[in-house]
């Protein structure tokens, strides 16, 4: 889609986009050049403390998988048979 690059550096994003990507007034975007083009990404922001309490978390994971404690599944099946059997 072709739009223009309005006074102060502007453009319009196409409404045919901002609904097919659910965006709405508010959200965040990362803007970045990249060989040459222009791209815009949505981004989502989290608290410092979310994320870090996520991190923590996938931490104490990763400790059971190397124990054995926790299993790994190859695809959801298996998760959904060990479930089942249980």
């Amino acid at each position: 889609m072709l739009v223009e690059l309005r006074q102060g550096a502007q453009v319009t994003i196409p409404k045919e986009i901002i609904v097919k990507l659910g965006l709405s007034e508010g959200d965040k975007l990362d803007i970045f050049e990249k060989d040459g083009s222009i791209c815009i990404m949505p981004v989502s922001i989290y608290p410092e403390k979310y994320l870090d309490d996520l991190k923590e978390e996938i931490q104490e994971v990763k400790v059971k998988i190397a124990s054995g404690e926790q299993p790994v599944f190859d695809n959801v099946d298996a998760v959904f048979d060990k479930l089942d059997a249980d």
